[in-house]
């Protein structure tokens, strides 16, 4: 299965990997962050080792060999250096900014989060932090060359805005069989009342795809409509859902065990048939049947677009960013910025009177 998957991948990264990464991955596997993040985080740490390497910047020929004192004394311009590299490897496959800054910018993250463990969560024989000096302190991200009324702009078109995401559970339900032949139908009809259900329950909650695969059916309540999640960074939060989406998954629930043949056993609120028995529904399959879905309606999209969609619309209904912060489970309102940008209908009410 998928965590399976990136758990074997993790180990091969960790058999190439310094001691101290090694340690990193230990604590960070304990919040837990999740195993995709985790082996993005690791591969990220090779291409640096591996640049530091090939600039002969440390004399070694392999990663398990560099000592953590480089990275103690790793100078800022060294750092600037390989965001250039970075920059300038994605400018020669053609790709834009708009596409190549978050990247670059996830390679930062990364290497912060490994320096900022290093230099603050770490312990030697003196109770001492490993080092003090964190040079990604000095490092900025890239920034994008969109403004928020770009970005918002483009992505409006893929947003299920109005009384759209009412349509598209409705074009699942009734219309999208007519687009199937025979054969493809008998899956349909097995899978219909579930994947309505996990259709409905991002459009209504805004969770992230991994959350709603993560979710155990006990995490479920929908009595007060409430699901519990593990937030990145392994925080516990209950999220309220939408109330119109909520019949949605009450008819999967009522089905889910007739249809999976699930047993006490099976706690994953999300199934799938595997060699013939029930299986939790993994993120990468979720996000293959909102593209199968949605392409037919009307622009194929990805379950982060339905979290934007929620997000849309509940500043549009409350006009309140921290509101909409708390719901996407976000500590700061500093990503919610966008939304105010895809609903806000004052600057157009303004243009219209002049």
């Amino acid at each position: 299965m998928e965590k399976q998957h990136y758990l074997k991948l993790i180990d091969e990264e960790l058999s190439s990997s310094p001691w101290y990464v090694k340690e990193y991955y230990q604590a960070k596997s304990t919040i837990p962050l999740s195993p995709a993040t985790l082996y993005q985080y690791l591969t990220e740490f090779r291409r640096f080792f591996n640049w530091l390497i090939s600039e002969n910047i440390v004399p070694v020929t392999s990663p398990t060999d560099i000592d953590i004192q480089v990275l103690a004394r790793l100078k800022k311009e060294t750092v600037e250096l390989y965001k250039s590299a970075l920059l300038n490897k994605t400018k020669l496959t053609g790709a834009s900014g708009s596409r190549t800054h978050p990247t670059i910018n996830r390679s930062l993250n990364a290497l912060s989060s490994l320096f900022r463990y290093l230099t603050e969560d770490t312990e030697d024989e003196n109770g001492e932090a490993y080092f003090d000096r964190n040079v990604m302190h000095k490092i900025s991200l890239v920034r994008t060359s969109e403004t928020y009324a770009t970005r918002a702009a483009n992505l409006r078109t893929k947003l299920m805005l109005g009384n759209t995401d009412h349509d598209y559970l409705e074009f699942i339900d009734h219309k999208y069989e007519s687009h199937l032949s025979s054969s493809q139908r008998r899956y349909f009809y097995r899978d219909k009342k579930r994947d309505l259900a996990i259709n409905a329950l991002l459009l209504g909650s805004g969770l992230r795809v991994s959350e709603s695969a993560n979710a155990d059916l006990h995490n479920l309540n929908l009595k007060t409509g409430t699901i519990g999640v593990i937030r990145k960074g392994g925080q516990q939060d209950t999220v309220p859902i939408a109330p119109w989406t909520l019949p949605y998954i009450q008819d999967y629930i009522d089905h889910r065990a007739e249809i999976y043949h699930a047993t006490s056993d099976d706690h994953a609120l999300f199934l799938s048939i595997y060699r013939g028995q029930a299986s939790r529904m993994q993120a990468n399959s979720m996000e293959k049947m909102v593209a199968k879905y949605s392409s037919v309606f009307k622009v194929r999209i990805t379950p982060h677009k339905l979290r934007h969609t929620l997000a849309s619309k509940l500043y549009m209904a409350t006009k309140n960013e921290q509101l909409v912060a708390t719901q996407l489970g976000q500590n700061s309102t500093s990503a919610t910025g966008l939304y105010t940008h895809i609903i806000d209908e004052e600057q157009r009410k303004g243009l219209d009177k002049m």
